[in-house]
C-alpha cells in the first residue's frame, strides 16, 4: 500500500495534465453553488496489513516462527490448539495485548497447519496494545454462554453466525479442564442433575476422566489429535463436551450450518481458512500512534 500511494499521486497529476489538453476551457459559472466534492473513502486498518510488510527487515520472518511452532508441537502435541486458542483470544481482548500481534498470528496458521488444517496467507503490519487488564479475559466465552450471546459477542469483532460456527470447529483438537464442565456433569442449571443433552455413555466416561477437577479432557472425543469435521458429527450423537458446543447443533439459528459442516468435510477446512482470515484482520492497530511493535514479547517497550 505504501508504494502504491505515491503511484497513485503521480498518476494523477499526470492525467490532470492530459485533460488540461483536451479538454476546452469553460467559462466561470456564476449564480450556481457546485457540489462539495465526496469525502475520500476511509479504508479499514486491515488495508495496511501486506505479506510483504517484513521483506527488507526481516525477510526469514515466516520461516523462523514455522520452524519454533514445529519444534513446539513436535515436543507436546497439545499445544497446537493452545496457540490457535491464544490467537483467538488475543483478537478478542482489547485486539492483540498479549503478546507480538503478527507472531501470534503466523503462529495460529502454522500450528493449523501441523495438525491437518488448511493454510492461509497472513497479512504483516500489526502493532501491539499497550493496556492488558486481567478481568477482561472474563469477556472471553467461557463455554457456558447461549447461543445468543455467543453471536452478539462475534458480532462486536465483526464476525457472523458462520465465524462462530466455523472457528468453534478448532475444538476438533485440543483439551480443556474438567472444571469447566462439573456443572453439565452434576448440577445443570442448579437442578441436582446432569445436563439432558449429554449423550448417558459420554457423560459416565467423563465422570470417570473427571474426578478431579483439575484434570484434562479432549474437546474431541472421537479424534482429539486431528483437524477434522469429528466435532460436528459429534454433536449430532450428543458427544459436545462444552454446552455452548452442543447449543450451536441444537439452536435453529446455527443448527444447520453444523449439519453442512459434519457432510462437507472440504467446505469446513475451506471456510476455516476464510474465518481464520477474517479472525486476523479483526480491529487491528496499523497506525503511527496506535500501539507498538514489541521489543520482547512478554513486555510493553519502556
Amino acid at each position: 500500500m505504501r508504494w502504491f500511494l505515491p503511484t497513485v499521486f503521480l498518476l494523477n497529476l499526470h492525467l490532470a495534465a492530459i485533460a488540461a489538453t483536451i479538454i476546452p476551457k469553460q467559462q466561470p459559472l456564476t449564480g450556481r453553488v457546485l457540489p462539495k466534492a465526496k469525502a475520500a473513502p476511509v479504508l479499514p486498518p486491515s488495508a495496511f496489513l501486506s505479506t510483504t510488510y517484513y521483506l527488507k527487515s526481516c525477510p526469514n520472518l515466516e520461516s523462523i516462527i514455522q520452524q519454533k511452532v514445529n519444534a513446539w508441537v513436535q515436543k507436546d502435541s497439545t499445544l497446537a490448539a493452545s496457540i490457535i486458542r491464544l490467537h483467538f483470544h488475543d483478537c478478542a481482548i482489547r485486539v492483540f495485548n498479549s503478546t507480538s500481534a503478527d507472531i501470534l498470528t503466523a503462529a495460529a496458521r502454522d500450528a493449523t497447519l501441523l495438525v491437518g488444517g488448511p493454510f492461509w496467507e497472513v497479512p504483516f503490519g500489526r502493532k501491539d496494545g499497550k493496556i492488558s487488564i486481567a478481568k477482561e479475559a472474563n469477556n472471553v466465552p467461557q463455554g457456558h454462554e447461549n447461543v445468543t450471546s455467543l453471536l452478539n459477542f462475534f458480532d462486536k469483532m465483526g464476525l457472523t453466525f458462520v465465524d462462530l460456527v466455523v472457528l468453534s470447529g478448532a475444538h476438533t483438537i485440543g483439551r480443556c479442564t474438567c472444571y469447566s464442565i462439573q456443572q453439565r456433569l452434576y448440577n445443570f442449571n442448579g437442578t441436582g442433575k446432569p445436563d439432558p443433552s449429554l449423550n448417558i455413555n459420554y457423560l459416565n466416561s467423563l465422570r470417570k476422566q473427571c474426578r478431579l477437577s483439575s484434570n484434562y479432557v479432549n474437546l474431541d472425543v472421537t479424534t482429539p489429535k486431528t483437524f477434522d469435521v469429528a466435532y460436528y458429527t459429534n454433536l449430532a450423537q450428543k458427544l459436545g463436551l462444552l454446552s455452548t458446543d452442543q447449543l450451536l447443533y441444537s439452536d435453529s439459528r446455527t443448527g444447520s450450518l453444523v449439519n453442512l459442516m459434519a457432510s462437507q468435510p472440504d467446505f469446513f477446512i475451506g471456510q476455516f481458512a476464510v474465518s481464520m482470515v477474517k479472525l486476523g484482520n479483526t480491529n487491528v492497530l496499523t497506525g503511527k500512534n496506535q500501539g507498538e511493535v514489541r521489543q520482547n514479547c512478554n513486555y510493553v517497550n519502556y
